[in-house]
Formats: structure tokens, sequence, C-alpha cells
């Protein structure tokens, strides 16, 4: 049974990924770079972390290649988000990820087996014709926002996975298999990076050192700590709970990025029109689902 701390807990999650973009803004090297670094360093994190606390992290064969599949699908999400971000602003890649819990609504059913409903489908309707009112004024930001609408459906199949892993495993060993896949993924990633979107220019791979301070609150804070904690909550709390509340995530960056990267410049009123439609279809979901029920 859930209690008020375990909401507490799933609310301070949602505000610390809800820095991530504006905090990756701030580092220097480029996006990719600096996913490089921030997935091996929460690897280690969590490995050091697990030697401490004296949980084991053995797992079967089939178990690793399991959650080593999903850190994959963990690693595109953050390469999309990230990226969308770095080619567009914070606030976009952020409005982006919102629609992962209407993601949620669709996927959820389908993968257990039950009837989508007409107001899953209705509000999938009024978030799609918010991005269509951004995609059509902001055609400038284009691929970084598609990119950010990527990262919120990647995180609806993530978090659907885990729901199931949680019953069986614990947080730590599930977290840290998939920061080693993500890791896997974004070195897999990096010759295509080079060649194709960097243009063949050398990688930075060299943070500078107040990067090393905003990589390490990236890994320990909101990939060690949160990721850990946010899988721990499912075994309390239901998916669509857990995406529901990650609709505030959007809110705490924006803010963020108003008040530290001056983004309100970049806030037309195509971009608030379909902002609002998207943040009213998330938000009044949970209200109509309830008076239905």
């Amino acid at each position: 049974m859930a209690t008020l701390r375990d909401y507490l807990k799933l609310h301070l999650v949602v505000f610390l990924w809800g820095t991530t973009a504006v905090m990756a803004k701030l580092i220097t090297i480029p996006a990719i770079e600096m996913l490089f670094h921030r997935t091996w360093m929460s690897a280690v994190g969590l490995f050091i972390f697990a030697w401490i606390t004296k949980k084991s992290l053995k797992l079967s064969f089939i178990g690793v290649l399991k959650m080593l599949g999903i850190g994959f699908i963990v690693g595109i999400h953050w390469i999309a988000f990230f990226y969308g971000g770095q080619i567009s602003t914070a606030s976009l890649s952020l409005v982006g990820f919102a629609t992962c819990s209407l993601w949620t609504a669709i996927l959820e059913p389908i993968v257990n087996h039950k009837s989508v409903r007409p107001l899953e489908i209705l509000l999938g309707l009024l978030v799609f014709a918010g991005l269509y009112i951004i995609f059509r004024f902001e055609i400038r930001f284009f691929n970084g926002f598609l990119l950010s609408v990527l990262s919120g459906f990647l995180a609806s199949v993530f978090s659907i996975m885990n729901e199931r892993l949680v019953r069986k495993h614990s947080a730590t060993s599930i977290a840290f298999y998939e920061m080693a896949g993500a890791f896997l993924l974004v070195v897999l990633f990096l010759p295509y990076y080079k060649f194709n979107l960097a243009n063949g220019m050398q990688l930075d791979l060299k943070p500078s050192a107040s990067d090393w301070i905003y990589l390490l609150i990236l890994s320990v804070v909101c990939s060690v700590f949160a990721f850990t904690m946010a899988v721990n909550l499912m075994k309390k709390l239901s998916v669509f709970t857990v995406q529901l509340t990650l609709n505030l995530e959007p809110i705490y960056g924006i803010t963020l990025a108003i008040f530290v990267l001056n983004e309100q410049k970049y806030m037309t009123p195509s971009f608030l029109a379909g902002t609002a439609l998207i943040m009213l279809a998330v938000l009044s979901y949970p209200i109509f689902k309830k008076r239905l029920s």
C-alpha cells in the first residue's frame, strides 16, 4: 500500500528529472558526449552502491539480456531527449516528453490485452492537435521537437517493461543493468553520430571542471538516486500514477529554463497554445478517468 511518503518521494524524483534538460544545456560538451559520461558514471555509481549496501546483482543470463535490452531503449530515449533539446530548446524538449503519459494510456491496454477507451483516443487527438500547432509554427525546431516526442514514447515503453520486472527483481539490479545497457547503446551510437551528425569532427569527450560537477549531479543524483527510487516505487504505485506525476516534469523544467536559461524569448504564441492543449489533455485525463470509473 502506497503511503504519503511514497508520493513525496515520487514528486522528488520528478523534480530531479525536471532539472536534467536545464543542466544538459549548462554543460559545455555536446549532448551525446555528455550522455557517454553520464551513462558510464551512473553504471559505476550503481555498482558501488550495490557493493556498499551488499545488494546482489546476480541474475540469470536471460534476465541480464532483458535488462540490457531495456537499457538500450533508455539509451535511445536519452539520446532523443537530450539531442532534441540541443538542436531546439530545453522547453520544447520537455513539452514533447509530456506526451509520455498518453502514450502509456494507449500502450498499456495493448500490452495487457485490454481495450483502448474512447476517452484515451479523444485526449490523444487533443495532444496531437497541440503537437500539430507547435510543429506548424515552430518549424525551425521541427527535428528537435520530433525527437522529444519520440523520447516520451520510449519512456512509456521502458516504464511498462520495468513495471513487470520490478515484481521479480530488486530496483538496484534493474537500474544497474539498464544503465549499463544505456552506456553500451551510446558507445555503439558514437560512430554514427561522429560521421553523420557531427560531420566527422572529433568527439568532445573532455568535460570542463564545471561540466564534471553537472555530470556528477546528473549521474549520482538524477540517475543513481532518482532512477533507483523510481523503479522501487513501482512496487507500490501503478505505471499510470508514475506517468501521471511525470506530467509535472515539464512544468518544473520549463520554470527552471525561464529563470536559468532565459528561454521565455522562445515562447511564441504558437508554442504556448500547443503546450496548453497538451497539458490540458494530460492533466484532465485522471479527472475524466476517475469520473467514468
